[in-house]
């Protein structure tokens, strides 16, 4: 499914009016998970609900190995079938927390019996190909176009039948029996699609946000600058970091509708009253660019996070490039989420593999939304990420509503 940015305009008019009532979600409606066999995770369940009032009996206990990357098997045997209970023991839940201990990434199956069947096929032609060079030296030019081919089937094969998913994005289809794993599913609350029929029906999805980071700290943290800033207000600086000039009502796609959403995020911030400092050079910001930053969406700079920043209480941002989110703890990694949470960052978007930039959040639908203050910080994810059972992870208090200060 395609999309395109200019019927957004519109649609954040109507669907401002039009969403509220059937979101709007409250500390009743989250469930909270925990890992029984990771050191601290329960206790900082228990902590965060107590400091949301959540329920209880909102509280979820499973029992898996304490990794961030766990195994298809061991996500359906071990988080499935107890997460599938809560549900239907409480009817009320509508958002889902997973907390630190909880794999962050599911691993692939591997491919079917079918889909390996067709890529030994494939790799036998590769096979007689380059034989075929490196016993004359050279091909024809026949020879050539035909290799090419089978080498771009081979990857788009390859494509296809990705089956690795970020641990949240699985969970928000939880309810939902069967599906098919490889590639994505359209996200039928995606703001561009909410009117167009998908193969994944809005009574499937479950909203899930993270609660995770290094180090426990890390996450009381994130909930106590959430909760001081919905108390005191959000203040300090937006800062965009898009690559090239606003290509104004040219048509775009790929990497320039990316960029274009950032532009149009940042102006319509402005026009709401906050300050905002919108780069439109291929370079990034770079350090000590960012003072009191409050909210930031930028691209692209894989693996290696530029220390531009000073986080203000309850910050939220996130930095459009690949697997940004393929690791919170791994010491030495210098992706952009383990490192704006290490920064100070209160909430933040990431794939934890190759996601494709259009499978990001776009920046205009989600940012617009949580200035607004209405929608908490899961449900304005919900209404601007396209994709399902794929690589995104929230990590923020679901809960968080942002109360933007005006200067």
């Amino acid at each position: 499914m395609r999309f395109s940015i200019g019927i957004f305009a519109a649609l954040l008019f109507l669907f401002s009016f039009s969403v509220m009532p059937a979101l709007a979600l409250s500390p009743d409606e989250v469930l909270v998970i925990a890992n029984r066999n990771a050191a601290k995770s329960s206790g900082l369940a228990v902590w965060y609900m107590e400091q949301r009032q959540i329920p209880k009996e909102n509280l979820l206990l499973v029992f898996i190995a304490d990794k961030e990357t766990c195994s298809r098997d061991a996500y359906l045997k071990k988080i499935v079938p107890p997460v599938r209970r809560a549900l239907e023991k409480n009817r009320k839940i509508n958002a889902i927390v997973t907390m630190y201990g909880l794999p962050l990434r599911i691993s692939s199956p591997g491919m079917t019996k079918e889909e390996q069947a067709l890529m030994d096929r494939l790799a036998v032609q590769k096979k007689k190909f380059d034989a075929l060079k490196e016993k004359n030296g050279q091909m024809t030019e026949e020879q050539k176009k035909t290799l090419s081919q089978v080498n771009k089937k081979i990857k788009q094969l390859k494509a296809s039948t990705d089956k690795t998913a970020s641990f949240d994005s699985e969970l928000m289809l939880v309810r939902k029996d069967e599906y098919t794993l490889n590639f994505w599913l359209p996200n039928p609350f995606f703001l561009p699609w909410r009117s167009q029929k998908t193969a994944i029906g809005k009574s499937d999805v479950i909203m899930v946000s993270r609660l995770d980071g290094a180090d426990p700290s890390i996450v009381k943290r994130i909930v106590n600058d959430s909760i001081e800033a919905e108390t005191n207000g959000l203040s300090g600086t937006a800062y965009f970091d898009a690559r090239w000039k606003d290509p104004g009502q040219k048509k775009v796609s790929g990497y320039g509708l990316y960029d274009k959403s950032i532009h149009n995020a940042a102006g319509r911030l402005e026009k709401n009253g906050l300050t905002v400092v919108l780069d439109d050079k291929q370079t990034l910001f770079q350090p000590g660019d960012c003072p009191n930053a409050a909210l930031y969406c930028g691209w692209y700079s894989l693996a290696n996070y530029v220390d531009a920043f000073t986080w203000e209480k309850g910050a939220v941002g996130y930095h459009i490039a690949s697997s940004e989110c393929a690791t919170l703890k791994r010491k030495n990694s210098n992706v952009w989420c383990k490192k704006m949470l290490d920064n100070g960052i209160a909430a933040t978007i990431g794939p934890v593999g190759e996601p494709y930039v259009q499978s990001f959040p776009m920046p205009e639908i989600f940012f617009d939304f949580l200035t607004k203050g209405k929608l908490t910080l899961v449900e304005s994810y919900l209404v601007s990420l396209p994709y399902l059972s794929w690589k995104q992870v929230l990590v923020g208090d679901p809960l968080y509503r942002v109360k933007i200060n005006n200067p």
